[in-house]
């Protein structure tokens, strides 16, 4: 067990969802916290509860993690600020999509964008400073869809499925090289958050909202994002005091592993099957 007791923690994609409910357990927990989001009310509201809290030490910035520049001078603002950084988690990230054959450009440049590179831009500007604290761990969040695709969400599961690769092969560097940095890949099941409502109001500002999509939406809010937050993120940070290398948060997520391991040619028709069930 490693405690986060003290540590310097980064948490981006802090301002609502799994990200604030980390920063959150993170303070309760006694670590200092540089967080950061592209919303800057929800980030504010976000840094006045972890003061309320009695954070040891809070640093916030506005940050669009799909900006490489940007995110490298920020890790040179936490580390002229701290000194140090332990533990970075790399969450921020949307959702939104539809079709492959009806998906713009722009959709799928964008999720990648954020979901993908976010991460790479989150690792590469600061595993140099994990690697110098002697005591780093990095942290990337991917999802239930980094373990299983479905349909009409393509761009978010391949950000996903990036991500959760991605993050392997840093754990596989990590240990040949023998650094000292864990490294943990996270797949949330049904959080309950506003991120496929966010990724539906991102869509109306472009193109016109079909209402399948709508739909989708509501099942997704009323039936699939369960789990509270708060319970998401201790179950997380739980699993990174445990040093564990994959963490699968609910039972959904669990349950998506196993269908996966057991039936890898079947699934994708299983999927289609459950899809026009449910949306039809």
């Amino acid at each position: 067990m490693s405690s986060v007791r003290a540590k310097v923690a980064v948490v981006t994609g802090a301002g609502s969802g799994i990200g604030r409910q980390l920063a959150f357990e993170l303070a309760r927990r006694g670590a200092r916290l540089a967080v950061s989001d592209v919303d800057k009310d929800g980030l504010a509201a976000t840094v006045d509860r972890l003061r309320a809290l009695g954070a040891l030490q809070v640093h916030s910035a506005h940050l669009d993690v799909s900006d490489r520049d940007a995110v490298s001078s920020y890790a040179g603002e936490v580390i002229e600020h701290f000194g140090v950084v332990h533990q970075l988690y790399n969450n921020a990230g949307i959702a939104g999509g539809t079709a492959v054959l009806d998906d713009e450009w722009e959709t799928f440049e964008r999720t990648l964008a954020i979901n993908l590179f976010g991460v790479v831009h989150g690792t590469k500007a600061f595993l140099p400073h994990l690697v110098e604290s002697g005591d780093g761990h990095v942290i990337n969040i991917s999802s239930l869809n980094g373990l299983m695709a479905q349909p009409k969400i393509s761009a978010y599961s391949a950000s996903k499925f990036g991500v959760r690769g991605f993050t392997e092969s840093l754990r596989a560097e990590m240990l040949s090289a023998g650094h000292p940095v864990q490294v943990t890949v996270v797949h949330p099941g049904g959080v309950r958050t506003n991120i496929a409502a966010a990724g539906l109001e991102r869509a109306r500002r472009v193109r016109a909202v079909s209402a399948e999509e709508e739909a989708r939406v509501r099942t997704y809010n009323e039936k699939l994002l369960k789990m509270p937050p708060q319970r998401a993120a201790r179950i997380v940070v739980d699993g990174v005091e445990a040093g564990k290398p994959r963490v699968l948060v609910g039972n959904d997520a669990k349950i998506v592993d196993l269908l996966v391991r057991l039936f890898p040619r079947q699934y994708p028709a299983l999927v289609a099957r459950m899809e026009r069930k449910r949306f039809s």
